[in-house]
């Protein structure tokens, strides 16, 4: 189980009982392995009473499992449905799927569709190669580290400066005594993204996968980040660059005459 994120101070106008809700839900989605209170009261910084009390709650409303005969938590269907009636509503697929099917396709490639949320992007969408044997195996609800994946690094990259200075702020807090090394490269990944309109990850985000990164725009505005990569050994640095690589920017224009169509 990764270090979790603890519950911080609610805003003036946020329900505290409700943050703190959310946080455990959370905090269960992350993890490997079901959560007990202690568990959940030690990660989110929250009393256990207050953690039993919550957890309660979002048992009885489904969001949380209580496992039988034992005090542990794993998520509740109610989270399913929400996370399905989300993807119903999601109007970019569609358009960009031949797309990115066929940059897959070309580049005998993975293509991983993704949202951000906080200091990751989270997979909502994921094509493959028809020909290609080995691919990295990466599930719906896989995350990806912004500060070290192309598709993260494109992402930060395409957003507005007041935005991307506060992203980089989050990184900064989050990277402790490894900043100026993350700083640099990232630097690095935003002159790279000006220069050619995507990012790139050789061995960074997993040392086994190459990767390229870029952005697509929803209709409403939305920000997507999108990854093709795989494994190092059969996609070279050389071979992104120079054949994938140039695929990209045809493949992004396409997608938004689509959805503008």
């Amino acid at each position: 189980m990764s270090e979790p994120t603890p519950c911080r101070e609610s805003g003036k106008e946020e329900v505290t009982a409700l943050a703190r809700g959310l946080a455990l839900v959370r905090l269960v989605s992350e993890s490997s392995s079901a959560l007990s209170n202690r568990d959940l009261a030690d990660a989110a910084g929250i009393p256990k009473a207050t953690v039993s009390r919550l957890a309660a709650t979002l048992v009885a409303a489904g969001y949380l499992r209580q496992l039988p005969d034992s005090e542990r938590f794993v998520l509740g269907g109610a989270v399913l449905e929400l996370g399905n009636a989300w993807l119903r509503n999601f109007d970019l697929r569609s358009h960009a799927k031949p797309y990115l099917q066929a940059l897959a396709n070309h580049a005998n490639a993975a293509v991983h569709l993704m949202v951000r949320d906080g200091l990751d992007l989270v997979i909502i969408d994921s094509l493959r190669s028809r020909s290609a044997v080995i691919l990295s195996r990466l599930d719906l609800g896989s995350r990806m580290s912004i500060a070290t994946s192309a598709a993260g690094r494109a992402y930060l990259g395409s957003l507005e400066v007041s935005a991307r200075e506060t992203l980089m702020e989050e990184i900064r807090a989050a990277s402790g005594s490894q900043w100026p090394a993350v700083q640099a490269r990232l630097g690095e990944a935003l002159a790279e993204h000006a220069r050619l309109g995507y990012g790139s990850s050789f061995g960074e985000w997993h040392p086994e996968i190459h990767a390229l990164g870029f952005t697509l725009h929803g209709p409403r505005g939305q920000l997507y980040a999108v990854s093709c990569g795989g494994p190092a050994y059969l996609l070279t640095r050389d071979f992104l660059l120079q054949t994938v690589g140039p695929r990209i920017p045809p493949t992004v224009r396409a997608i938004e005459e689509a959805i503008t169509a």
